[in-house]
């Protein structure tokens, strides 16, 4: 029998019952079966995605294992889409326990959004951003934040000029970026939450690299079909094991109270220079409500004078 996302995240005795998660891009993927696996200890689940048949084919899953499930459709790419969710989740939840901002994507091509920044950077970064900052006044006192970066983070550096053009794209280059973002923006938020005496919670992580998660038919050429011939290898991270890192910082009794960390799957780790650097993640913070239009969330908790 498969072992479950929740029992390698050594969570099976975890009780999720009266808490409610959203997870974002759970359609497919890691996402999906974190979502299944949080369902299955007990807590209700907003599924989110592009996609409403799959969509709801993870709801209907979830509602045979008990759980009072939904989908909510949502492009990250747009800004529109993004305020809309978190209105919706405002309206029909009493509060939210779990936040896995896991929704992201590797693009090919390199194009602007409508509020003039580069593709990957708007949907990997600038959504979780805006979607976590809506929510703030919505989570639960004691509620956790995870949001999936990548070791990809490493060797990138912040680059404005490449965050607001596509001239000479690059489709790793952006998504380093982006995922240096990741990290950048979970830590701020933590210190920030800190600062403000909140309780609240937020880490970044490494799920792993996961050839049967999808991701790689973003890649060019041959290299998804090569990435699927890898799945089911010995040495390669599982779409289950990637699941089990989300539940492991989204359930884990251990985990209480930590926050401001990168994990490479279950285990701390320390991320690049780039991404500790206190004044890059400060300017991140302030510049992302800058793109949005919106006035700088948790200003009065801000980690520099």
């Amino acid at each position: 029998m498969t072992e479950t996302p929740e029992s390698r995240a050594g969570v099976t005795d975890v009780d999720l019952s009266g808490t409610t998660a959203l997870v974002t891009g759970s359609t497919s993927g890691i996402g999906r079966e974190a979502a299944l696996s949080l369902g299955r200890l007990g807590a209700d689940v907003l599924v989110h995605g592009r996609d409403e048949t799959a969509g709801n084919e993870v709801v209907d899953e979830l509602v045979d294992a008990g759980s009072d499930a939904r989908f909510v459709e949502a492009d990250f790419a747009s800004i529109e889409d993004v305020n809309a969710l978190a209105e919706t989740v405002r309206t029909e939840t009493s509060e939210l326990d779990v936040l896995l901002n896991n929704a992201g994507g590797l693009f090919r091509t390199g194009r602007l959004t409508d509020a003039g920044v580069e593709y990957t950077f708007h949907v990997n970064h600038l959504a979780p951003y805006l979607l976590t900052t809506n929510l703030l006044g919505h989570l639960a006192p004691d509620a956790r934040v995870v949001t999936t970066a990548s070791e990809a983070h490493r060797g990138a550096q912040p680059n404005w000029d490449a965050v607001t053009s596509v001239d000479d794209y690059s489709t790793f280059g952006a998504y380093s970026r982006s995922k240096l973002a990741n990290i950048q923006f979970s830590i701020e938020l933590a210190h920030r939450l800190d600062a403000a005496d909140d309780e609240i919670t937020s880490n970044a992580l490494h799920p792993g690299a996961i050839p049967g998660s999808g991701f790689a038919r973003f890649l060019p050429g041959p290299i998804p079909r090569a990435m699927q011939l890898l799945d089911g290898l010995p040495f390669v991270t599982s779409v289950d094991d990637g699941a089990a890192a989300l539940v492991n910082l989204a359930a884990s009794d251990r985990l209480e109270g930590v926050s401001g960390r990168y994990f490479d799957q279950q285990q701390i780790r320390t991320p690049s220079s780039a991404a500790l650097d206190p004044d890059s993640q400060h300017d991140l913070w302030t510049r992302s409500a800058e793109f949005l239009d919106i006035d700088v969330p948790l200003s009065e908790a801000s980690t520099q004078g």
